[in-house]
This record gives structure tokens, sequence and C-alpha cells, in this order.
């Protein structure tokens, strides 16, 4: 992870991001982070089309991770 990544993400800690998966997208509040991009989300939905499904408190493996985005609120 660059230098730039880290200080986007750790900027976001504490807010809402949207996680690209490889097999979807998910959205929350960033709890924590490591070097390989496992991701811990608090009060996380998956999010298709119009329609999400809340999920909770879960942990993101970083080998599915394809973006991580701030969300403007």
């Amino acid at each position: 992870m660059t230098d730039t990544a880290h200080k986007v993400l750790a900027e976001s800690l504490g807010s809402i991001v949207l996680v690209k998966l490889k097999t979807g997208k998910v959205r929350g509040k960033l709890k924590t982070f490591d070097m390989h991009l496992n991701i811990v989300l608090e009060e996380a939905e998956e999010v298709s089309d119009d329609k999400t499904r809340p999920l909770g408190t879960i942990l993101i493996r970083g080998d599915s991770v394809v973006f991580v985005s701030p969300v403007e609120v």
C-alpha cells in the first residue's frame, strides 16, 4: 500500500466508506485496516442497485477488495 493510500484510509477512519469487492459492493463505517487491505466495517450494508441489506460489523479480506472510496455525506 502506498503512503498516499494509507493516508486516505487513515483520514477515513470513523467515516463511511464504499468498498467495491470482486463480488459486489459494501458500505459502512471504517473501523480499522491493515497493510494487506483487510478491513473492518461497522454498521455495514451490502449495496446492490437501489437495495441494501444490513450486515452489522464485518471483516473484509484484502484480496477481495477492488477499491475503497470515502463517501461524501
